[in-house]
């Protein structure tokens, strides 16, 4: 990786040429009960003042529930799974799973969320299916700035 005489690598340099006024917080997942997906539902001090601390964990205790219910086994969930086996998994082009059903309840929710709470603050949430299920992150602008 190519080094700037005045600064660090590349990448240090981008991370720290956001404007002033720009935040982004990341809330990690929550490996201390297995591989499923969880999020830490800890408030991050980078949000204190900019959201009360029961809307933001309201907001990642639900994103955490439609997990819990996506990875859930059930009668219903084997039956899929077995009829994609029996089908070569052919009958996945004419239905959804339930797991994909509930990614777009996520999506969707996270869309509400972002129209009737985080954007009126000045914030933004973004998906966590966007960042591979690793993060939560929390995007604010509390000037004129575009965040990168």
């Amino acid at each position: 990786m190519a080094t700037n005489a005045n600064h660090g690598t590349q990448l240090e340099d981008l991370a720290s040429s956001r404007p002033p006024g720009c935040l982004k917080v990341f809330i990690q997942r929550d490996y201390s009960e297995g591989t499923s997906v969880k999020f830490q539902a800890k408030f991050p001090p980078e949000l204190e003042g900019k959201i009360e601390k029961s809307a933001f964990e309201n907001t990642i205790n639900d994103i955490n529930g439609m997990f819990v219910e996506a990875e859930k086994m059930s009668c219903g969930r084997y039956c899929e799974g077995c009829l994609g086996c029996l089908t070569a998994y052919l009958v996945f082009f004419c239905m959804e799973t339930h797991y994909e059903q509930m990614m777009k309840k996520v999506t969707k929710y996270v869309a509400e969320q972002n129209e009737r709470v985080w954007n009126p603050r000045g914030l933004l949430i973004t998906n966590p299916i966007e960042r591979g299920l690793r993060v939560v992150s929390f995007i604010g602008s509390f000037a004129v700035c575009v965040c990168t």
